[in-house]
């Protein structure tokens, strides 16, 4: 175990510097860079731009380097904890995210725990109780949550909000918290918010997590290892737990490395639409103006969410299903 351990970190090494690399090239890969688009801008509001002033903006951020250099600077402050320096805010990188950084983890966090709370059990029921009423009904939602898009539900709420009850369900807490520090009052403030956007996110993921849990469900209890089982007299809730639903989790173990980053960029849109201070809005405005450090700072976050979601899902995998064997083969 120890041996598997070691050399799924050292794989992660290389596999990160990969991804830092792709994503430099791909921010750099618009013409131009945050200057030139500040420029243009200020050009079109008939402004007059100083080519001394540009200059020496350009010497002060680095951006008269060559990318290779750009690259080694920015991947040097990486590992030494410095995100890079934001062009647009005139901020470190580090504290332009700060509490967006730290609502988006809560907001996702629960997020993901909304979609496996609800999922399972409803799952397992469809799976258990094949072709009755309960299962067409759930059935119907399903396809219901995995048809409707994020953002339009997003703005019904908004709309069902302003005209049921008269109020504003945007944002993440009350406007008198906002730019405060942290308090108590402010947590359940946040908590208060925190069930709309997280019900509008997780909605298609639930819809579409009930659906793969009762196929596989079904896949298993048809199995002769099933019919043994009820044949030796195990209990129904023994025999089900113990033996398909374990061996129906497998799918979604090993998916934990795609739905942490999934439901991260998924709430970008609906961030936008319902005026939460996370990282999604901020991500798209820094990629629109080209704000290279605090945009691939917030790639490699998701990258980094991947890889180690995935060795998370690799650990998980192992100790769940006896069959997935340790550097099975390594002897043959």
């Amino acid at each position: 175990m120890l041996a598997f351990l070691v050399r799924r970190v050292l794989i992660m090494v290389p596999t990160l510097i990969a991804i830092s690399i792709i994503t430099f090239v791909i921010i750099q890969l618009p013409p131009g860079d945050y200057l030139s688009s500040y420029i243009a801008e200020l050009e079109s509001q008939g402004e007059s731009v100083d080519p001394a002033r540009i200059a020496a903006l350009r010497a002060q951020y680095g951006l008269d380097l060559s990318a290779t250099e750009q690259y080694l600077v920015w991947v040097g402050g990486l590992l030494q904890g410095d995100l890079g320096f934001s062009f647009e805010y005139q901020q470190p990188v580090t504290e332009v995210v700060g509490d967006r950084l730290f609502l988006t983890v809560v907001l996702n966090a629960a997020t993901i725990l909304f979609i496996w709370v609800v999922a399972f059990p409803i799952g397992i029921y469809s799976a258990t109780h094949q072709y009755s009423w309960g299962d067409y009904g759930l059935t119907l939602l399903g396809f219901i949550g995995l048809a409707t898009p994020n953002f339009l539900l997003a703005l019904v709420l908004l709309y069902l909000g302003n005209v049921w009850f008269g109020t504003s369900i945007g944002g993440m807490m009350d406007p008198a918290y906002i730019h405060q520090p942290w308090s108590t009052d402010k947590a359940l403030s946040v908590l208060e918010h925190l069930w709309v956007p997280v019900v509008v996110i997780g909605t298609s993921g639930t819809a579409g997590m009930i659906r793969r849990l009762r196929a596989n469900m079904l896949d298993e209890l048809h199995k002769p290892y099933v019919v043994t089982a009820r044949a030796k007299g195990l209990g129904p809730m023994r025999r089900l737990v113990k033996y398909p639903l374990r061996t129906a989790l497998n799918p979604f173990v090993a998916d934990i490395g795609n739905l942490l980053p999934q439901v991260v960029s998924g709430s970008a849109i609906v961030s936008m639409v319902l005026s939460l201070p996370t990282t999604g809005p901020m991500l798209i405005a820094a990629l629109q103006s080209q704000d290279m450090y605090l945009a691939g700072s917030f790639l490699i976050f998701l990258a980094l969410l991947t890889v180690i979601g995935m060795f998370l899902s690799d650990l998980a995998l192992a100790w769940l299903d006896p069959r997935i064997r340790l550097g099975a083969g390594t002897g043959r």
